[in-house]
């Protein structure tokens, strides 16, 4: 059995935990010698990227408020990076930025994964937001710098044409996301909402030369210690403007653990048959 951490013995010193940690990881960016991304501007002439996702999940298995103030949580963090500009050289780092969002509200409790357990916590669900401007990251020419998957999958997919594998979680002072602009154009992230959908755009100030999708490929479930764990393979494909094919390149393969039941007719191997 793993040892509990301090704050999992005296719960009261989790607050100084976490302001320390913002605190240290604050103080680390300032020092590291990048330059973040911090300034906004009037919306640039180009599309890049657009993606969509829906907000409500309506199988999480909990109270629908958790889900409703989740789109609050999303719409304040949003506020922080929303027109933010991305010059060349420059960082955008998630966590640098929404570290203002009180600015525009205060958090209400959404849903988070705490110690295995799905429980209600102040600002819940603003990784919706950093898992979809992952996917419309990984689509452009941005370099991804930081980027930590979800350890466990809490709920099913709330787009029935999501893609496995392409999440970012974030925790400020301990997670990131985060991606450098290595060329010479300038981008820019646009976040707009309706009464259902968030969407993420991508523009730019120089028109774009080829088109990329993000592919999954060979997904599998297995059986680990008892438990159930996703394995899926995510596939870059670029082609230029006329579609031919650019190039096609296996980013990574994500394993994550399943944390909700399977449809039935979903085949689970054993481990020792996995590979």
């Amino acid at each position: 059995m793993a040892r509990k951490r301090l704050t999992q013995l005296l719960p009261f010193l989790l607050p100084l935990r976490i302001w320390q940690r913002n605190l240290f990881y604050q103080i680390s960016m300032y020092f590291d010698q990048n330059r973040y991304a911090n300034k906004k501007g009037e919306l640039l002439p180009f599309l890049m990227v657009q993606e969509k996702t829906l907000m409500i999940n309506q199988e999480s298995g909990h109270d629908i408020v958790y889900q409703e103030n989740k789109v609050h949580n999303l719409k304040m963090v949003s506020s922080t990076m929303n027109q933010v500009l991305i010059y060349p050289g420059e960082t955008f780092s998630f966590c640098y930025l929404s570290r203002y969002a009180k600015k525009y509200g205060k958090y209400k409790d959404g849903l988070v994964l705490i110690d295995d357990k799905i429980v209600p916590s102040k600002g819940g669900g603003i990784c919706h937001l950093s898992n979809i401007l992952y996917y419309v990251f990984l689509k452009s020419s941005l370099t991804i710098v930081e980027r930590h998957g979800h350890k466990v999958k809490s709920f099913p997919n709330p787009d029935e044409d999501s893609l496995d594998g392409v999440d970012a979680t974030v925790s400020s002072g301990w997670l990131d996301l985060k991606v450098r602009n290595d060329t010479d154009s300038v981008y820019q992230v646009v976040i707009d909402f309706d009464s259902d959908y968030m969407y993420v755009t991508l523009l730019s100030d120089k028109e774009k030369q080829s088109d990329s999708v993000i592919l999954n490929e060979n997904l599998k479930y297995f059986w680990k210690d008892g438990k159930i764990f996703e394995c899926v393979s995510v596939v870059k494909v670029t082609s230029d403007l006329n579609g031919d094919l650019i190039s096609k390149e296996k980013l990574y393969d994500e394993i994550v653990q399943i944390g909700y039941d399977l449809p039935e007719d979903i085949q689970i191997v054993e481990e020792e048959t996995y590979e």
